[in-house]
Order: structure tokens, then sequence, then C-alpha cells
């Protein structure tokens, strides 16, 4: 049976060079980007945009962006990334939630991980706790699902 995997993580990525997320991507997202494999992705900015043009450009395995409202209320980071991978996107699932709100943003992270098999989480180093990626992560866990954390 394939692989789907949810990938979650922080919207802080500017501490970082591109160039480290490509070669940390590679490491990490690498092993597991077959062609039969699934990805669910946020479709926000950081890890989510960062983590779709990685698998956009360096794998031909399935991609599913999931969103809380539409796409149209994501960041213009996000919006630019799912655009420029709009041929690599296999499904776009608008969740159509009225306000961003945290409720609106766990119903989505819920929605990857129940369909996933694992979750691959790159949270914001040291900084465990409340944060969304840290809600899926331990959502995850909660479920059974094995995690692969790396901190970012």
């Amino acid at each position: 049976m394939p692989l789907a995997a949810a990938i979650t993580g922080t919207r802080q990525t500017g501490h970082r060079e591109l160039t480290w997320f490509s070669d940390l991507f590679g490491r990490y997202l690498g092993p597991w980007a077959t062609p039969d494999a699934r990805f669910y992705i946020g479709g926000a900015r950081g890890v989510d945009s960062l983590s779709l043009l990685w698998l956009a450009g360096n794998s031909k395995s399935l991609i599913t962006v999931v969103v809380p409202g539409t796409v149209a209320q994501q960041p213009a980071e996000a919006r630019q990334a799912v655009e420029r991978c709009r041929d690599r996107i296999d499904e776009i699932v608008e969740l159509g939630a009225d306000e961003l709100r945290t409720p609106a943003f766990h119903a989505r992270n819920r929605h990857m991980v129940d369909r996933a098999d694992m979750v691959l989480g790159f949270p914001l180093e040291g900084a465990e706790g409340g944060s969304g990626t840290w809600q899926t992560i331990n959502y995850a866990a909660a479920q059974g699902k094995p995690r692969l954390i790396v901190p970012v």
C-alpha cells in the first residue's frame, strides 16, 4: 500500500537560507517521495510552501494541498507556491471555513492527519508547546500514527 504522509511545520523560516531547507527536505522527505506516495500539505507560508515547492520540483509523488478556507484566503507566499506548482498538485481541498482562526487550522490539521499514515513535522527549534505544528504532531500521536520530527 502506498505511503500517505502529512507535512506540518513552522511558518517562521526566515532564520535559515532556502538552500538549507532544500537540503533538509532532500534528506527527510526524499526517502518517502516515491511516485506512488501521497503528501498532504497545509497550503500556508513557511514549511508548507517550501515543502510544496521541493516536492513539486524533486519528486513524482502525489500532492494534496489542504487549506482551512480557500486558497484565495491564504497569504501571498502560499498562493504563489500553489500557483507555481498547480500542474504538479493532484488535489486542492478547500475546507471552506468562514473565519481563519485556530479552530479552522486545527480542522485542517486533523483532515490531513486523518488521511495520512504518518506525519513529518518540522517545528521551530526550541518551541515545543502550543503551536499548530505541535498540535498536529500530538494529534497524530493520539491516533497512534508514526511521527518524524525534525526541528528547524
